[in-house]
């Protein structure tokens, strides 16, 4: 098990690396040539989520602690199997949203001890927002971290910056949140069964772990992801879903969501601050 003095740094070293790739991301946003390609699953891939993999990778290498990217996805089960720590990154959570201009993309690291996330960071370059969390401490916010070619963080500069999470929000109805590229007709059944126990349900699509960061918050209660999705889209999240004391469980046996299986595809799952019922 790893000391928390060195979680810390793991931590600095986490966050560095997800700023230093939000500016890599935003140099590209900011530019007239996307150079958008395919993925074999169809799936966008551009030159931002390049650059960012190679910053990120670079970064996390220097810390012994093996990297799974979906950018370098790549590595056979039987040589992770016995991985005990490992890094999962989402170097560009988001690409389509990414590509579309409007905002809603995030750089996803995690730290997974075991199958279970137990540090997160999420930063969204667009904003300056920092989510980050740490087993046993809690999930936190900070903002605006604006992006750097050669930012540094300190754990102590950070909880200095610092607000717990969740926030401490007031509100009456239930608020639902929706991917809004990966709809499907599941997750439409689900939001009108929802409906007719919670006539003022508020539902909002947006893009990327925003979603999960919105839960964390406090700000929203519900995340049903009935559609294809795979570890390094939510392990980050997870990580500060968790620390903010809230859950993310598979649909179909409420179990918390693992990761590190042979298929790197996640079940269905529900992400949730428990006031739906």
């Amino acid at each position: 098990m790893i000391e928390k003095p060195e979680l810390y740094n793991l931590l600095s070293t986490a966050v560095s690396a997800a700023i230093r790739a939000g500016y890599k991301i935003m140099e590209v946003y900011n530019s007239d040539d996307f150079q958008v390609n395919l993925k074999s699953d169809r799936t966008p891939l551009t030159l931002a989520d390049r650059l960012a993999h190679e910053e990120i990778k670079n970064s996390l290498t220097k810390t012994f602690i093996p990297v799974l990217s979906e950018e370098g996805r790549n590595i056979v089960y039987e040589e992770r199997k016995g991985w005990d720590y490992f890094w999962i990154v989402d170097p560009l959570d988001g690409t389509k949203e990414f590509i579309k201009r409007n905002g809603e993309f995030t750089v996803n690291i995690a730290l997974i001890l075991e199958q279970y996330p137990v540090v997160g960071v999420i930063y969204v370059p667009v904003t300056g927002k920092l989510y980050y969390s740490i087993k046993d401490k809690g999930s936190f916010m900070v903002s605006p971290i604006w992006a750097l070619p050669n930012f540094e963080a300190s754990f102590k500069d950070l909880q200095s910056q610092s607000i717990k999470l969740p926030l401490p929000i007031e509100r009456e109805g239930l608020v639902v949140v929706e991917s809004r590229s990966h709809s499907t007709p599941e997750i439409i059944q689900y939001i009108n069964n929802l409906s007719g126990r919670y006539p003022d349900l508020e539902l909002l699509s947006i893009g990327s772990s925003l979603k999960m960061c919105m839960i964390a918050e406090g700000k929203a209660d519900l995340y049903p992801r009935l559609s294809l999705s795979r570890e390094w889209d939510t392990a980050a999240g997870q990580a500060i879903v968790e620390g903010a004391g809230f859950k993310v469980i598979t649909y179909e046996t409420g179990e918390r969501l693992s990761y590190n299986k042979e298929d790197l595809v996640n079940p269905w799952f529900v992400v949730t601050n428990g006031r739906a019922k």
